[in-house]
């Protein structure tokens, strides 16, 4: 299996697909994709790091919010894995079922963390879903090109409200009472050195 997106006209195959791929149903077609990159899952995992400390009440925040890592969301017929989700925490009525792997209520915001294989599909296909199933923001991380794109549901679909890039101090719907560090986001030179010298 080569990288890069797969389509399936099968959505019973999502189960199936090898270890290392994340299968999402939208619009009723399976779409694969491959594993995150290490920059990828860097800005995902100090993302949730960052808003976690500050609205995550289990990182001692204020509590307002709830966050999941590529949580699975079931939303009618489409199945979508984000890379990050939020949720206020007045619309989840209750904790959450440990037991069931997957989540129906859509979120209030969402993270896409992008890369060259999944850009397009981030943007093209999956926008208009989230749009559909009422998410208010989404986030679009793009690690390679160090900057983060914030938009805002409204009427017709998306509107673009910032636009920010390597070290910017970010204050953002619907976080606007934090401020994110950008520049926490990104691997390290010496990281890059390391990873690049793993064979």
């Amino acid at each position: 299996m080569t990288e890069g997106i797969i389509h399936l006209a099968n959505n019973s195959l999502l189960t199936s697909l090898p270890s290392g791929w994340v299968g999402e149903v939208l619009d009723e077609e399976l779409v694969a994709s491959p594993r995150a990159t290490p920059a990828q899952t860097r800005a995902a995992f100090m993302l949730g790091v960052e808003l976690g400390e500050q609205l995550d009440r289990r990182r001692g925040g204020s509590g307002r919010w709830c966050f999941l890592r590529a949580p699975e969301l079931r939303l009618g017929h489409d199945v979508l894995v984000p890379d990050l989700a939020g949720w206020r925490r007045e619309r989840v009525d209750g904790p959450l079922d440990p037991d069931v792997p997957f989540l129906t209520l859509a979120p209030d915001w969402v993270c896409e963390v992008l890369s060259p294989s999944t850009a397009a599909l981030d943007r093209t296909r999956k926008l208009p879903l989230y749009a559909r199933q009422g998410v208010g923001h989404v986030w679009l991380v793009d690690p390679v090109a160090r900057t983060l794109e914030t938009y805002q549901r409204v009427k017709r679909g998306w509107l673009l409200t910032g636009a920010y890039e390597s070290d910017a101090l970010v204050r953002a719907d619907p976080f606007s009472s934090t401020t994110l560090e950008l520049d926490s986001l990104w691997l390290s030179e010496d990281a890059d050195s390391l990873l690049s010298a793993v064979p």
